[in-house]
């Protein structure tokens, strides 16, 4: 099979296309340049591009760097920031696989004549009795990636390889190792390339749109505090919101950025039975049994339903959780497989 390899310099993706060749496939590593802005995470600079070729070389396959920056400004910069301008906490790794890596990539490779795309995510492809194809966890849960990769359909996942997913991430350093892959030690990647930790999200931000002072009020609307930027912040989010120190603590419960008013309450405020969801897909019939619902990349799932209610859709969860961030992924998995995913919204 002719396989094209999304390398972004890391072990993961260098595994993946090291696995690839001793299976005899047709391969070609590819290096995706999305990011020409400062980056320290370990997935869009210059090194990285570097790393990638040089392990392609050690294992003789071909390499080219493929540039997709007018793309990743348009469909998960913009996007970033515009959900940041309306109150809302957006996930762009999200954005990034759906729209560059399993959709431009993807036509790319279909074009060039290749039968797969193959990445170094921590996922598998799940087939169910019925023949369609789901993302299912990977076999090393605290590296798990299927979250951000939910909203791959059947069809792409038809044409998608995930060659470490049936490994834990210390036996694809350790295969890295044994192979003399150079990569085989660099740390993990963070989850914003294009926000580094000398800059941060703030500084990012007001370089794009302006940043409005905000009103940080209780939920009879007297004001208690006071934030510098509105757009920055996040549902649950307890710091930097101008707070007297002492007493109980308080929660971001809503941000209006119409109004630039931040609404705290406490932890019990926080807590609710149901939220709306918005752009719900199921990957499948629709489940109204419970599921395992996960709403960030690396949290716990929490035991719920999605839900049709008036002409829209909610979580429903078993218990009082705490509100998602509108803005955010809502996935829901039956057992290790995603069954459905949607995007959170504002309390009504």
């Amino acid at each position: 099979m002719k396989v094209l390899v999304a390398m972004s310099g890391g072990v993961d993706s260098s595994v993946a296309a090291s696995r690839l060749v001793a299976a005899g496939h047709d391969v070609t590593g590819a290096t995706l340049k999305l990011w020409g802005g400062e980056s320290d995470t370990g997935c869009c600079s210059v090194s990285d591009v570097d790393d990638a070729r040089r392990v392609a070389d050690g294992l003789g396959v071909d390499h080219h760097t493929f540039a997709y920056g007018e793309e990743f400004e348009a469909d998960v910069i913009a996007p970033y920031v515009a959900a940041h301008a309306a109150g809302a906490t957006p996930n762009p790794c999200m954005a990034c696989n759906r729209a560059i890596k399993f959709g431009a990539l993807l036509e790319r490779a279909d074009r060039l004549g290749f039968d797969a795309v193959a990445t170094g995510h921590h996922a598998r492809v799940v087939t169910d009795g019925a023949g369609r194809r789901r993302v299912g966890r990977s076999v090393d849960v605290a590296k798990d990636q299927s979250y951000v990769l939910a909203a791959l359909d059947h069809d792409r996942l038809g044409r998608v390889i995930f060659p470490v997913g049936d490994s834990t991430k210390d036996d694809v350093r350790a295969e890295a190792a044994a192979l003399g892959l150079g990569t085989a030690a660099k740390p993990d990647s963070q989850d914003v390339c294009f926000i580094t930790r000398a800059d941060g999200r703030a500084r990012f931000l007001g370089r794009r749109l302006a940043l409005t002072p905000g009103r940080v009020v209780d939920a009879a609307g007297a004001m208690v505090g006071a934030v510098d930027a509105v757009e920055t912040v996040t549902v649950g989010q307890r710091r930097g919101l101008g707070l007297p120190g002492g007493g109980e603590p308080r929660y971001a419960l809503g941000v209006d950025a119409t109004t630039a008013t931040v609404v705290v309450g406490s932890e019990a405020d926080l807590r609710v039975r149901s939220q709306p969801v918005t752009g719900i897909g199921w990957a499948a019939e629709q489940i109204g049994e419970p599921l395992e619902i996960q709403v960030s990349a690396h949290g716990a799932p929490r035991p719920g339903r999605l839900a049709p209610v008036g002409d829209g859709w909610e979580v429903r969860w078993t218990g009082a959780e705490r509100r998602v961030s509108p803005g955010q992924a809502v996935v829901g998995y039956d057992g290790d497989v995603v069954v459905a995913w949607a995007t959170a919204g504002p309390m009504p």
